[in-house]
Formats: structure tokens, sequence, C-alpha cells
């Protein structure tokens, strides 16, 4: 790994995405952490550490489904920075107090399918366009997002989640679009989607009573064996789908 690097966690108030932030923060080759918040009322523990870690840790507001907050955000850095090394995505919605996962087509309507895709799909491209000019150097770098398995097409058994399974599928193909783009416009990062396991978070907690314990993961352990396959990333590997294991996961 180089020296002297710069990593961006985006949804770093809470869960797998304020566990990066904290891996970040071990990790002495890096030397600047960014980190995203929505809102300061929910990010308590993340304010906090960036207190306990002033020299390193810069913590700024934003929302992805705002295209003009990424772009300040992003400007923001550029007052520190004219380089990342490490972008990792851990924004997702799956569920919140209005919103809850279809079981059937009944339950479908085009207000809900589209916040599934706004925050699960949108965001996240927006990141890679307004990201881009930080990674273009000649540095290894990463631009990792979030995903799922059952984003998978091919792995889709189950039926139902109608709109998380096809705002991650749709996140999967940005993904893949902006590694084939990337290259062209200067930027060596390797893009890759991850799915990080059943994690015990949030996200995950109306969904965990037939998880088997030993694949219901702690956000820390989530982190390290994500972290692991991150370290292990070669640049043939941009444009893949890997699972928390670093097995390869089918579109």
């Amino acid at each position: 790994m180089n020296q002297s690097q710069n990593a961006l966690i985006i949804g770093a108030s809470q869960g797998i995405g304020l566990g990066f932030v904290k891996k970040c923060l071990e990790t002495p080759s890096i030397s600047t952490v960014f980190a995203s918040y929505r809102h300061p009322d929910t990010a308590a523990e993340l304010l906090t550490l960036s207190h306990q870690h002033c020299d390193r840790l810069i913590c700024i507001p934003m929302d992805i489904t705002d295209e003009i907050q990424i772009q300040e955000a992003t400007a923001q850095i550029q007052q520190h920075t004219d380089s990342l090394h490490f972008v990792i995505n851990c924004v997702g919605l799956l569920h919140d107090s209005t919103l809850q996962p279809e079981k059937s087509l009944r339950q479908i309507n085009s207000e809900n399918l589209m916040r599934y895709f706004q925050v699960n799909s949108i965001g996240a491209v927006l990141l890679a366009k307004h990201l881009l000019p930080l990674l273009q150097h000649n540095q290894r770098s990463i631009f990792a997002t979030i995903s799922a398995k059952v984003g998978s097409i091919g792995d889709n058994k189950l039926g139902g989640w109608y709109g998380y399974r096809a705002s991650k599928a749709a996140l999967n193909m940005l993904m893949k679009t902006v590694a084939i783009e990337y290259p062209r416009k200067g930027a060596n990062a390797i893009v890759i989607t991850l799915h990080p396991g059943t994690t015990d978070t949030r996200l995950s907690k109306p969904f965990q009573r037939n998880v088997p314990p030993e694949k219901l993961f702690s956000i820390e352990k989530t982190v390290s064996q994500l972290w692991s396959v991150l370290e292990n990333l070669e640049q043939t590997d941009t444009g893949e789908f890997f699972s928390w294991d670093g097995t390869r996961l089918p579109w």
C-alpha cells in the first residue's frame, strides 16, 4: 500500500460506515479520513470521534440524493487534498418507518421504487461523477460501494423485495460502467461493488430471525472481512462484484 493515503467513507454515521471510519483511523498509512453523514443527531459517535481525532478525521454533511450537496462536499475535500485513495460508499436503504421491502406485486408503488433507486443506485453514480477529479492520479486507489447479494439476477431464487433487489442490480450495472469509463478519464481506481453478508445493523435488524448465528456478522467482523477483500484487489478486478469472503458473485 502507498504511504500517506486519504480515505472517504460515505454514510459514516453508523453501522458499516462508522466501522470503516474506525478501521481507517487504525490504519497508519491513512493520513486523513473524510466521513460523510446526513444528520448530526444520528451521528453522535462519529462527531465525537472527529473531536478525538481532529488531526485526521474530517466530517462532512452530505445527502447523496442531493447532487448539489455532493458537489459541495467534493469541493470541501478538495480544500484539503487533490487525491483520494479509498472511497467506500456505505449508504443503503432497505426499510424505514414508511417503507418495507415488498413481498408481492400488489405491494409495489412507484414512489417507493423511486426512493430505492434514488438512495441505492443514483446516489452512487453521482458520487462517481463528482469524485472523479480526486481519483485522477497514478497511485493505487479503490472506489467501492456496498451492494447486496440479493441484487444478483443470477442468484435470485426466492423473488420478492422488488425495489431493493432492482436498485442493487442497477447499482451493480452503474458501477460496472463507471469501471469502464474511469480509465479513459485518467482514473486508475479499482471500481467494485461489495456484498457484506448479513451484518448486525439497523438495516438488517427486522430480518435476522432466520439467520444462523455464524452467518450474522458483527460490524467489526464485516469491516475486517471487507477490508481484507480491498487489500487483495488487483487492477484486473475492477468492475467486479465481490462477496465478503472474496468470492466473485454472479450478475
